[in-house]
């Protein structure tokens, strides 16, 4: 069994040269507000959120042991920018302004980190490229997702070979956003439309993330996506929600190809 605060993730095809995963909120050693909302301590990746950085720092460390080597931490700006983990200069690894990064190096790991928005790890093991993704509704709907199979195809991915694992974010029960949004969504694909029900006022609908993920994912080419069964918001024995309690951790989605260590 998995330690309390990673989740491996359901992703059938994977193949044994690639390694992946997802934290989840418990396990750690962050307080309240960033622990489990019951006192046990939490798993809080994120600096920027308020939670102490020497709690954070701890769980890094922590995070570490099951990994071939630190992540490169995004600033995330729910953007289209991907980063090449392999083009960075080894003293400028922090503070890196991207939604997105990939790499074709072994033991390098790729990391976002999200609390409601869709983390999506994609990897071509037959080439050797891995790439991780963060996409909120406005980084999914300009092409966040696109942007990063583009990055990998150019490092020699191809789109046949590629998996797509969607990771926990918020659910299609509990993603309400306003007539602007569907609207951004129709204007890039009118059949966005099937991911949108009506919400609770005028106005208001209910989003599918996952659905809009698939069917962005399925244009580009991909076809073997998996994933997308959680939602951040309703389960929070699990998972850290910005939408549920404002102030809260980040998780995170991690993937690397393996190598002698």
């Amino acid at each position: 069994m998995p330690p309390s605060c990673i989740l491996k993730p359901d992703w059938p095809n994977l193949p044994s040269q690639i390694g992946a995963l997802t934290t989840l909120r418990t396990g750690g050693v962050s307080c309240a507000p960033f622990d489990d909302g019951s006192g046990v301590d939490g798993f809080n990746l994120g600096t920027h959120v308020g939670d102490q950085i020497e709690h954070v720092l701890q769980n890094r460390s922590l995070l570490a042991q099951f990994l071939p080597d630190m992540p490169q931490w995004l600033s995330q700006v729910h953007g289209t920018t991907v980063l090449d983990l392999g083009s960075i200069v080894e003293n400028a690894k922090s503070g890196l302004i991207a939604d997105a990064c990939f790499t074709t190096q072994a033991n390098v790991v790729c990391a976002v980190q999200t609390a409601d928005c869709l983390p999506v790890l994609f990897c071509d093991a037959k080439n050797g490229v891995v790439a991780a993704a963060h996409a909120g509704w406005r980084g999914l709907v300009d092409g966040v997702l696109e942007n990063t199979l583009l990055k990998m195809q150019a490092a020699g991915a191809e789109s046949k070979h590629i998996l797509a694992w969607l990771g926990p974010a918020i659910g299609p029960l509990k993603f309400e956003v306003g007539a602007e949004v569907r609207a951004r969504f129709m204007e890039v694909d009118p059949c966005a439309s099937a991911a949108f029900k009506p919400g609770k006022e005028p106005g208001k609908f209910y989003a599918d993330i996952y659905q809009l993920a698939r069917m962005r994912l399925q244009c580009a080419g991909v076809v073997q996506i998996s994933g997308g069964n959680f939602c951040t918001v309703s389960e929070p024995e699990k998972f850290y929600s910005y939408r549920r309690d404002g102030v809260t951790g980040r998780m995170a989605s991690l993937i690397w190809i393996k190598g002698v260590v």
